[in-house]
């Protein structure tokens, strides 16, 4: 038997208790790995370890991708209508709303985002986006094409069966909703693995996914490592498409074990160095409190953060001095604490990637203009760090860091930002900061990103498609478009009784 993990909360910003099975949940059932080993979850406020879960390994990846098939065969896919799906989406959204306090209050445990930030942004975002998707269930078709009065041509969107699903550990439960939505609004099976830093709120899922009623094996989870579950999931035969969402060189990983089994459909969401572009006509302080929120929410650990701040000459020097004050007021400490802006970052490995990129950005000759020192003396906190007098070719201006650490760069003119904006192997996301609409809209069409956002940034929407340009990956996230990423195209052709 596996074991049941119960905590009880009693924090100035949620009081209450939680109990679950921390088993591996396949074919409608909590059950042990094959291993029969387990994995310690830690808290990273603390660094000590929350509890453990079972460990998945690739046997554990064919059990539940049988499952998978078989729920495919005889209950879902073909076998369950979109008004059916339409309603086990919709419960399950509903669940999730009734349970939105302990879901969120389980990600700041798990992850140390601050309850407010996962009450107010990560449930709500996932439980929009189940619902969303949810409405997207009985809407799945394909087009009548007229060829001539003899023929009856038309299309199929069909599920494609069993899907792997990877997700990160920055916004566990919003990216689990991201993938799920999608995938099971269009028929189709899923074995997921979360990771292994933060898989609490997926295994909570499993209960709620269990309650809507959901038939067995349709959506299954693997708890596990990326080097034995992921790469399983990956090269997997019989798993015809995987969606990943995390760094580059994991998703370069993934591409390459998905073209050598059996060329399964690959969509990924990868890394992004995001440019935030603010014009001297700027509105300042709105500026600065968009530019402090696209560095520092989540910690810095959003893939498109907007990390490198290029400001115009004529108000860099005033908007330094309010970026700086902003930042200096960020209250960094227990995510569960009502005036927490900021808790600490995810594990002692991010921890230490990032004081790695702090230090690269000292030894190269930048300037500390602020932070870039740890905080505290107990578990994973960065103070929010601020370079100036950076130089293009700088790891702290080239590469993605993920965590509470932006550059402040100094600007001329259009043609001057947009060259600087566009110099990385990333094109996920983009905002430009201008009063002049006209100038701010050439701008954004002019930036080589998937997204790019006007006087805003990290605005996010069920509806709106996400992803990325260059090495940022491949397809798109939420709206319609995420639709297709799960839907196989057959074409039909029916001749109509005449005789060659």
């Amino acid at each position: 038997m596996s074991s049941i993990f119960t905590h009880e909360f009693n924090t100035p910003a949620y009081k209450g208790k939680t109990s679950f099975n921390t088993g591996l949940f396949i074919d409608g059932k909590f059950v042990q790995g094959s291993d029969q080993t387990t994995i310690d979850v830690i808290n990273p406020t603390t660094g000590k370890v929350i509890t453990k879960i079972a460990e998945g390994t690739s046997k554990d990846v064919d059990i539940a991708v049988a499952a998978a098939q078989k729920a495919f065969d005889t209950t879902w896919g073909l076998n369950m209508g979109g008004a059916g799906r339409s309603r086990l989406l919709a419960k399950l959204a509903r669940l999730m709303e009734e349970n939105q306090k302990e879901l969120a209050a389980l990600e700041a445990l798990d992850n140390g985002k601050t309850f407010s930030w996962a009450m107010n942004v990560d449930t709500t975002f996932a439980i929009d986006t189940v619902r969303y998707y949810a409405g997207w269930a009985d809407k799945i078709h394909g087009q009548v094409m007229e060829t001539d009065e003899r023929k009856l041509s038309y299309t199929r969107h069909e599920p494609i069966g069993v899907v792997g699903q990877i997700i990160p550990w920055n916004f566990p439960l919003l990216m689990m909703s991201w993938k799920i939505g999608p995938a099971l609004a269009t028929g189709n099976c899923i074995v997921m693995k979360p990771s292994e830093f933060t898989p609490l709120t997926a295994i909570r899922m499993c209960q709620l996914i269990q309650e809507a009623g959901f038939p067995a094996g349709v959506f299954n989870l693997v708890t596990g490592y990326g080097n034995t579950v992921g790469a399983a999931i990956s090269a997997h035969m019989k798993i015809e498409k995987v969606a990943f969402t995390g760094s580059t060189l994991v998703g370069r990983k993934i591409m390459e074990a998905a073209a050598k089994s059996n060329l399964k459909n690959v969509t990924l969401e990868l890394g992004g160095k995001s440019p935030n572009i603010i014009f001297n006509d700027a509105d300042l302080d709105q500026a600065v409190n968009w530019a402090s929120h696209g560095i520092y929410w989540n910690h810095g650990q959003a893939c498109c953060a907007g990390s490198r701040i290029f400001v115009q000459s004529g108000i860099y020097d005033q908007f330094l001095a309010k970026f700086t004050e902003k930042t200096k007021s960020l209250k960094v400490g227990d995510p569960f604490a009502t005036d927490s802006y900021q808790g600490p970052q995810v594990s002692q490995l991010q921890y230490d990637r990032i004081m790695d990129y702090i230090k690269s950005g000292k030894e190269e000759g930048a300037t500390v203009h602020l932070g870039g020192d740890r905080n505290g003396t107990e578990g994973y906190f960065i103070n929010p760090t601020i370079f100036t007098n950076t130089k293009p070719d700088m790891r702290i201006v080239q590469e993605e860091i993920f965590g509470p650490v932006g550059v402040v760069i100094k600007f001329e003119d259009e043609e001057d930002v947009i060259r600087q904006a566009n110099d990385t192997v990333y094109g996920l996301a983009a905002a430009v900061f201008s009063q002049n609409i006209n100038r701010a809209i050439t701008t954004a069409h002019r930036l080589k990103a998937g997204t790019a956002w006007v006087n805003c940034v990290n605005q996010l929407h069920a509806q709106v498609p996400f992803g990325g340009f260059k090495q940022s990956g491949i397809g798109r996230e939420l709206g319609e478009y995420a639709l297709h990423n799960y839907t196989a195209v057959k074409a039909v052709q029916v001749n109509l009784g005449h005789v060659m």
